[in-house]
C-alpha cells in the first residue's frame, strides 16, 4: 500500500522511552501544521489514487482533541475526492480506549499501528516504555471492534530481551491476528538513554549476523501465520551514519534483502548435497535475495562444500525453486520449529 507519511516527532508522547530519537530519525525537530499538511498533500497527492496519508513518529492519540480532528480534516477533502483512499496513525497502546477508538473512526483514521515493541514485562520496563503487556491485548480487541486495520511493531533486542523474549513477543502478537507486523531491530541512537547505557557497558546491541538470523526466523513464522511484514529494520536514511544519528546495533541500509536472503540460504543449504555440483533453478526476480549480498549465500555454501550452478526460469513460481528435479518453497525449505514447540 503507498503511504503518504507525515512525522510528527514525539508529539503526545508521555514518556521518552530509552532507545527513542523521534527527531533524529525523521530529520524533524517540531512537528508539521495542520495547516502545512493540507498544503504538502494537495502537491503531493495525485488526481485519483490509493494508500493513506499516515501521521508517525508520535502518539496520534494522546494529542489534543482538537489537535487530532484538525489534522485529519486536512485528509477528508482528498479522502472524499479520491485521491488517497484513507488515513494511518502510530500510537502506544496505553493510549487506546473506547472514546479515543470511537474519535479515529470519526475522523476517518483505517489503520492504527501500535508500538507495542515487546510483551515482555521486564523488557517493557527496562525500555522505559511505561506501559504493560497487557495493554495491547486490551487495546487490539477495541480497534478491531470498530473494523480498523491494525499493525504491531516489535523491536527484538531492546534493554533485557534477546532470542528467546523476542520469539515469545512475536508468539504473543501474532496469537493478537494483526493485519501486519513491522520488525525493527533495536539500533543505539545518539541523544538516548541507551546510548548512555552502551558507553557505560550496561547494554549490548545485538550484532548484525545475530539480528539477520533472528529476524529471518521471525519472519518465517509470521510467513506461517499469514501475517504480512511490512518492515524490516529501520528505513534507509542519511542521518543513519556514525557521524550523525547513529552510534551502534544492526542498521543496514538493506536489512530487509538481508532477512529474505537468509531464508533463501536455510533454504537451499539444508537440500544442496555436500561435495557435489548442484544445479538450481528459480524465477528471475528472485535471483538477488537467492545469490545473497555480494553472492555471499554461495560463498558460504562453497565454504560448506556445497557447489551451485543457478540458472534463471520464468516458468518457476516466486519463492520457489527446483534443485534435483524437485521443486520447492523457501517457506517449506527453511522451516524452523512452531513456536508452539519452542523450548522458553
Amino acid at each position: 500500500m503507498q503511504v503518504y507519511p507525515f512525522f510528527i516527532p514525539h508529539a503526545g508522547c508521555p514518556h521518552r522511552c530509552c532507545f527513542c530519537q523521534q527527531q533524529q530519525l525523521s530529520g524533524q525537530l517540531t512537528a508539521p501544521s495542520p495547516e502545512k499538511v493540507g498544503v504538502e498533500l494537495d502537491s503531493l497527492l495525485p488526481e485519483q489514487g490509493g494508500g493513506e496519508v499516515a501521521f508517525y513518529g508520535g502518539s496520534f492519540t494522546l494529542l489534543e482533541p482538537a489537535l487530532q480532528n484538525d489534522y485529519l480534516c486536512r485528509v477528508h477533502p482528498f479522502v472524499g475526492y479520491g485521491r488517497v483512499a484513507g488515513i494511518r496513525i502510530s500510537t502506544r497502546p496505553d493510549a487506546v480506549d473506547e472514546p479515543r477508538v470511537a474519535l479515529l473512526q470519526q475522523g476517518g483514521v483505517t489503520t492504527v499501528e501500535l508500538g507495542c515493541q515487546s510483551f515482555s514485562a521486564e523488557v517493557l520496563v527496562a525500555s522505559h516504555r511505561g506501559h504493560g503487556p497487557e495493554a495491547t491485548g486490551f487495546a487490539v480487541p477495541l480497534l478491531r471492534a470498530r473494523s480498523l486495520r491494525i499493525g504491531l511493531q516489535l523491536m527484538p533486542g531492546l534493554p533485557g530481551g534477546g532470542r528467546r523474549e523476542a520469539l515469545q513477543s512475536l508468539r504473543c502478537a501474532l496469537d493478537l491476528q494483526p493485519d501486519f507486523l513491522r520488525i525493527y531491530p533495536t539500533v543505539v541512537l545518539r541523544d538516548t538513554l541507551l546510548e548512555d547505557d552502551f558507553r557505560s557497558g550496561r547494554y549490548r546491541p545485538l550484532e548484525l549476523e545475530e539480528a539477520v538470523d533472528l529476524c529471518a526466523e521471525m519472519l518465517w513464522h509470521c510467513r506461517q501465520a499469514g501475517v504480512p511484514v511490512i518492515r524490516l529494520g529501520l528505513q534507509a536514511s542519511p542521518l543513519l551514519t556514525p557521524e550523525r544519528a547513529l552510534v551502534a546495533g544492526p542498521y543496514h541500509p538493506a536489512f530487509g534483502a538481508l532477512v529474505r536472503s537468509r531464508l533463501w540460504r536455510r533454504a537451499i543449504e539444508g537440500l544442496a548435497v555436500a561435495r557435489a555440483e548442484t544445479e538450481l533453478r528459480l524465477h528471475s526476480a528472485d535471483l538477488s535475495d537467492a545469490l545473497g549480498q555480494r553472492r555471499n549465500n554461495l560463498s558460504y555454501l562453497e565454504e560448506r562444500g556445497r557447489r551451485l550452478s543457478i540458472g534463471c526460469d520464468s516458468h518457476m513460481a516466486r519463492e520457489h525453486f527446483a534443485l534435483n528435479g524437485q521443486i520447492y518453497s523457501v517457506q517449506a525449505a527453511a522451516a524452523f520449529p512452531p513456536l508452539s514447540t519452542l523450548d522458553y
